[in-house]
């Protein structure tokens, strides 16, 4: 396994300064022990569109949660058939799942904080943890300005919560407005969730339009406090 020093990523943070570049520092060095993690937002749309045109074989896998809204399942297949990409999708642990269900119920993460990051938990970051124990690295689409957990992410970082292997952030610097102006001058596929007041989209039952004036990421487990605005992959709550 690949592994970098904070000196070397403090180097490549100094000297790479745009996505293309990021990626194409991936492609070189990583590949094919790198991929994308997807879930069909705005930012995996533009940095897809971006990754193919450096690297038609780079990886790209998905999390199938069983709780995903139509539209995403429906994004992925004409993604799938745009740029010939057969995506890794991974699934939860049916016994891990059954047995949450059974002891808490199908809708468990509206009753307590401590519920969803649980559900999160195995139907997200365990199937997650399985695949990134293959790769050197991963690449996302964390925006600086998402939340306020991500707003020291570096374009290139050590994942400490995964081994120590290397996180790629190639739009990290970026605005949303600049995703946008990407995705429109490259004619690149989307979630059409995103036209229905969805800038963040995950699991059908934790996701909603958010309204005039609301943070983008408002619509994510909107019922529970600012603070707890992740799933569990980018940050470690057991920490």
């Amino acid at each position: 396994m690949t592994k970098f020093t904070q000196k070397e990523l403090d180097e490549l943070n100094s000297t790479i300064n745009s996505a293309q570049d990021a990626l194409k520092w991936a492609s070189d060095n990583l590949h094919p022990r790198i991929a994308k993690a997807s879930s069909f937002g705005a930012e995996d749309a533009a940095i897809t569109d971006m990754m193919i045109k450096v690297n038609p074989e780079f990886r790209f896998f998905t999390l199938d949660t069983g709780r995903l809204p139509q539209a995403t399942y429906d994004i992925m297949d004409d993604v799938r058939k745009k740029y010939g990409i057969k995506f890794e999708v991974l699934f939860p642990d049916t016994i891990e799942v059954q047995q949450m269900v059974h002891e808490k119920g199908m809708n468990l993460f509206y009753d307590s904080v401590e519920n969803r990051k649980l559900c999160c938990e195995i139907r997200k970051v365990h199937p997650t943890n399985k695949m990134l124990k293959t790769l050197d690295g991963w690449i996302t689409g964390l925006r600086r300005d998402q939340t306020s957990n991500r707003n020291e992410a570096k374009m290139f970082e050590i994942d400490t919560q995964h081994d120590d292997i290397l996180k790629i952030n190639p739009i990290i610097n970026w605005t949303w407005d600049q995703v946008w102006k990407y995705i429109k001058e490259n004619n690149v596929p989307y979630n059409k969730l995103l036209d229905k007041g969805y800038p963040s989209i995950g699991c059908e039952p934790c996701t909603r339009a958010i309204k005039d004036g609301e943070d983008l990421r408002a619509g994510r487990w909107w019922w529970e406090n600012e603070g707890h605005k992740e799933c569990g992959l980018h940050i470690d709550y057991k920490k």
